[in-house]
C-alpha cells in the first residue's frame, strides 16, 4: 500500500459540477458511490484489467465498468474489429451486412431466442419488452422483479420518481425475488390485467424453483409473457442465457453490458411470434445499427463462442471467491458474507443498519488505498492474471482484519478520513 493523490479528482469534480450534475453522466459513477477524498473520481485509460485514475494512481479494476467489460480493456481482438469497421463507416444512411451478422451470431448462441432488436443502453430495451407485452396482451399492468432501468414504468416504482405521473407508475407492480406467494397473490388481484413479469433471473442468489416455475405458469396461465432482463447476466453468467441454467425459457430476453465489452449495445431477442410484432410498436432508433459496437459485438460473441470467454470468467471469479471466503474464515468474519455468481458476485453486509454507510466507506477507502477497485460486487474480467488474483486476496485480508477491529469497537470515525458516503440510490437490494 503506498500514499494516494486524488487532488487532480477533486478538483475535476468541482470542474465538472459546475456543468454536470454529480459531475458523472452515470449515477453509479459518481460521487455518491465513491467517497471523495480517498477515491478515484475520474479515469485517465485502462489496459486488460487495469485502471488509471487522472491523478496517475493505479487500479486492479473489479468494477469493470459496471459489468459491461469482460474480456478486459482495449482487447486486441475487439480493438482490431473496430478500427477495420471504422475505415468503412460508423452509421450510414443504409444497414451494414454486419447487423444480420451479429444477428445470426446472438441466436446461435440463444436456443431462446428467434429474432433480434439492437438498441443501445439496458433500459431502452427493457422498456422496449414491456411495451411489446402490452401490445400483444392488450393488457396494462406490469410485475417487476429487481432492477431495469431509468424509464418511467420501473422508475416510478423507486425513491427516485420524481417527474412520473402516478397515473404511470400504479401500472407497475413491485415483487420481491423468490417471493412466491407474493406472486401468486399479485395474479389472483390482477390477473387478468398483467401484461408481463420481467425479473433479473439471477442475482444475489439463484431463483428457487418454486418461485421460477410458479412464474412461468402464472404467466401461462394468465395470458402474461415472461421477461428476463438480462443486461448484466447476460454472455456474463453464461454462453446460452440464464434459461440454460435455472431450466425456464422466458418469452423475451434483454441483453446489454456483456455483449460489446464496453461498446454501447443492447439487444431484445425472443420468439418470433412476439419479436415480429416490433414492426408496430415502433421501437427504433438512428443508432441502433451503428457499427463500431456492432463490430465489437461479434468479436466478443465469437470469443464466447470458440474461446470458452464465460469459463473463463467464471473460473477467476470462483478462484476469487474460494479464496476470500477463506481469508473471512481465518479472521472469524460475520458481517460480511459473498452470495451470487462467481462472474457477478456480491458483498453482503450483516450490519445494523446505522452503521452501514460507514463500513461501506471504510472498506473502500482501505480497498482502494491497496490498489483495488471496486462497489459492492466482483464483476469479474477474462483479463485478470493470476498475480491480481492475489493482490485482491491480500487486500480483502488487510482491510477486513481492520475493518473487523473497527465493527467490533465501533469506533468507525478511527479509521475513516472522509465523511461516509450517502447513496442517493439503492438499485438492488
Amino acid at each position: 500500500m503506498r500514499n494516494r493523490s486524488f487532488l487532480n479528482s477533486i478538483n475535476h469534480l468541482i470542474r465538472a459540477e459546475r456543468s454536470i450534475p454529480l459531475g458523472s453522466q452515470t449515477f453509479s459513477k459518481s460521487r455518491t458511490q465513491y467517497p471523495v477524498g480517498v477515491s478515484p473520481l475520474y479515469a485517465r485509460n485502462a489496459k486488460d484489467s487495469y485502471l488509471w485514475d487522472i491523478d496517475g494512481n493505479k487500479y486492479i479494476d473489479l468494477v469493470a465498468s459496471l459489468g459491461a467489460v469482460t474480456i478486459g480493456y482495449r482487447n486486441r481482438h475487439v480493438d482490431s474489429a473496430v478500427k477495420s469497421q471504422l475505415k468503412k463507416g460508423v452509421t450510414l444512411s443504409l444497414p451494414f451486412e454486419l447487423e444480420a451478422e451479429v444477428a445470426e451470431l446472438l441466436l446461435e448462441l440463444l436456443p431462446d431466442a428467434e429474432m433480434v432488436r439492437f438498441a443501445k443502453n439496458g433500459s431502452d430495451v427493457t422498456t422496449a419488452a414491456v411495451r411489446l407485452a402490452r401490445h400483444v396482451t392488450e393488457k396494462k399492468l406490469v410485475i417487476r422483479v429487481g432492477y431495469h432501468g431509468w424509464h418511467d414504468w420501473y422508475i416510478g416504482t423507486t425513491s427516485r420518481s420524481g417527474g412520473v405521473p402516478d397515473e404511470i407508475s400504479k401500472l407497475t407492480k413491485v415483487l420481491a425475488f423468490n417471493d412466491t406467494e407474493g406472486a401468486i397473490n399479485l395474479f389472483n388481484l390482477f390477473g387478468n390485467s398483467i401484461a408481463c413479469v420481467i425479473l433479473e433471473p439471477v442475482g444475489a442468489t439463484f431463483p428457487t424453483n418454486d418461485f421460477i416455475y410458479t412464474l412461468r405458469n402464472l404467466c401461462d396461465k394468465n395470458g402474461a409473457l415472461l421477461i428476463y432482463d438480462e443486461v448484466l447476466t447476460g454472455f456474463r453468467i453464461s454462453r446460452n442465457g440464464a434459461s440454460s441454467l435455472i431450466g425456464v425459457t422466458p418469452d423475451l430476453s434483454c441483453f446489454g453490458k456483456g455483449v460489446a465489452n464496453g461498446y454501447p449495445l443492447s439487444v431484445l431477442a425472443g420468439k418470433r411470434k412476439f419479436m415480429k410484432e416490433v414492426e408496430n410498436i415502433f421501437f427504433s432508433g438512428t443508432f441502433g445499427g451503428e457499427a463500431l459496437s456492432l463490430s465489437a459485438a461479434k468479436s466478443v460473441l465469437l470469443q464466447i463462442r470458440d474461446d470458452g470467454l464465460i469459463e473463463a470468467l467464471y473460473d477467476k471469479g470462483r478462484e476469487i471467491e474460494e479464496r476470500v471466503n477463506k481469508v473471512m474464515a481465518d479472521l472469524k468474519i460475520t458481517f460480511l458474507e459473498l452470495s451470487g455468481h462467481p462472474s457477478w458476485l456480491f458483498l453482503k453486509w450483516n450490519v445494523p443498519e446505522p452503521e452501514i454507510n460507514e463500513v461501506k466507506t471504510l472498506f473502500l477507502q482501505e480497498m482502494l488505498a491497496r490498489g483495488v477497485l471496486i462497489l459492492n460486487t466482483h464483476n469479474v474480467m477474462t483479463s485478470l492474471k493470476k498475480k491480481d488474483i492475489e493482490s485482491i486476496v491480500v487486500s480483502y485480508r488487510e482491510t477486513l482484519s481492520l475493518l473487523l477491529e473497527a465493527f467490533q469497537n465501533k469506533n468507525y470515525s478511527k479509521y475513516l478520513k472522509v465523511d461516509a458516503i450517502q447513496p442517493l440510490f439503492q438499485i438492488r437490494k
